[in-house]
């Protein structure tokens, strides 16, 4: 096999691999570049994956070593040139040159290494040792000790990174509710400038948002009786400072990147936008017929509105697995926006209640999903929807106290957004995990 026939065939199985279910017709190796010489040493690649007409470009961290030892066999590639070849982000002795070369801010060929201010103690703790974190869909993320993340974007492309830009920019304005950037690796694709990874300021002891909302749902279905906020575990308070700080989060962006509005014509173009994701939905899904009327009705009632809506930079996919508490409060992570929409569109201004949307769709799922294959889920129905509604006027009220845009005098714009949001999610569901359809089909259903 030659050495692209060996990464091929490794890169499909891979779960950040987009994709999946396509035949890869080539795979080519644009840009090798020689990070740490001898045994072990790393090479960074650039690879272009073509299916067809369409190409994706992806980068690798491959080691080279001799023999490879017990600890790393699973992240083996392949043979070539008497070497074994692996994924060298699972190697400690490799990746820790990664993190020295940020805080010495290197140059290797095409490769910066580049490091922020807040990066003040990066240099302070030598030989810190890297654990892969899993779970990850569409990145590989590192832990360095208690100190930094480290993320790597497996699919890259030219251009400004949302995550990057937003961190530095809320970081420079102190916010308290991000995790600041401690430096990145940057390269040029096709004459552009393009990012390739994130360290960041690692949250020690936190959960995340996704954990702890699905904790309280457990609690209060394990009871015999009772309604949410009678609950041990009751999430309420928490959803009430969540809410707080991510009206706090869209005023730093608004002071970063500015407002504006949408007038009325642009709120109908907003309303067409969501009628043409729902007459491809149903194509999809046709069960979503059903709801045709309702969730029409609610896209007309936004076009409708005469009078114009804010609009400012925001988070784009905002949901309870963004957020993480520490012990301070309330981070959010990963400004990217919706991976699969196009970079103008994530970094576009939108109304804020988008994000208060995304999330009070995240409420509904941390309910429902439990229920999916629940032996008493008919019984613990109401409580689900007991939880949401609790839980959702909780974050609506804190948003609404600390300045955000108030979600309670706003119910037409926001009926419209949680819909639209609902209907993309049938249409996920439908692609990837089509036993979860009834969650935002019953949430159509009710709202």
């Amino acid at each position: 096999m030659t050495f692209e026939d060996i990464l091929a065939t490794w890169l499909v199985k891979q779960r950040w691999f987009a994709g999946k279910g396509r035949t890869v017709h080539d795979l080519a190796v644009v840009a090798d570049t020689e990070i740490i010489p001898g045994d072990p040493g790393l090479r960074h690649l650039m690879v272009t994956v073509s299916h067809g007409a369409t190409s994706d470009c992806y980068q690798l961290f491959i080691g080279y070593r001799a023999r490879l030892p017990a600890r790393l066999r699973h992240a083996r590639i392949g043979t070539y040139a008497g070497l074994q070849i692996y994924d060298g982000l699972h190697d400690s002795a490799l990746t820790r040159e990664l993190l020295d070369a940020i805080a010495a801010e290197r140059t290797v060929s095409t490769l910066r290494f580049c490091r922020t201010p807040w990066a003040e103690t990066l240099g302070g703790e030598p030989g810190l040792d890297s654990l892969v974190l899993t779970g990850e869909q569409s990145n590989t993320s590192l832990v360095f000790g208690e100190s930094a993340i480290f993320k790597v974007f497996r699919r890259v492309s030219a251009g400004p990174n949302p995550d990057l830009e937003v961190a530095s920019a809320l970081a420079r304005l102190g916010s308290s509710h991000i995790a600041e950037p401690y430096g990145w690796i940057e390269t040029r694709i096709d004459g552009a400038g393009a990012v390739l990874a994130i360290l960041s300021r690692y949250l020690r002891a936190a959960s995340d948002g996704w954990s702890l909302a699905a904790t309280s749902v457990r609690d209060l279905y394990a009871t015999e009786d009772g309604r949410a906020a009678e609950a041990g575990g009751d999430f309420a308070g928490e959803a009430e400072r969540l809410g707080v700080a991510t009206a706090q989060v869209h005023q730093d962006l608004a002071e970063a990147f500015g407002r504006s509005e949408l007038d009325p014509e642009a709120i109908r173009e907003l309303a067409e936008q969501m009628y043409r994701r729902l007459d491809l939905a149903i194509a999809a899904v046709p069960e979503l017929g059903r709801y045709a009327d309702k969730v029409g009705d609610a896209y007309s009632n936004l076009a409708k509105l005469i009078n114009p809506v804010p609009a400012q930079r925001v988070h784009g996919d905002y949901h309870l697995g963004q957020v993480m508490r520490t012990q301070a409060g309330w981070v959010v992570l990963d400004f990217e926006g919706e991976p699969a929409s196009p970079l103008a569109q994530r970094r576009a201004r939108s109304t804020p209640l988008r994000d208060v949307a995304g999330m009070l769709r995240s409420f509904d799922y941390a309910a429902r999903h439990q229920l999916l294959t629940h032996p008493d889920a008919e019984r613990l129905a109401p409580k689900a929807s007991d939880w949401v509604r609790r839980n959702g006027d909780a974050f609506c009220a804190g948003y609404a106290a600390a300045g955000g845009l108030d979600p309670a005098e706003n119910s037409v714009l926001l009926r419209a957004m949680l819909l639209d949001k609902a209907v993309y999610e049938v249409i996920y569901e439908a692609r990837h995990r089509p036993t979860w359809v009834p969650i935002p089909l019953e949430s159509i259903a009710e709202l």
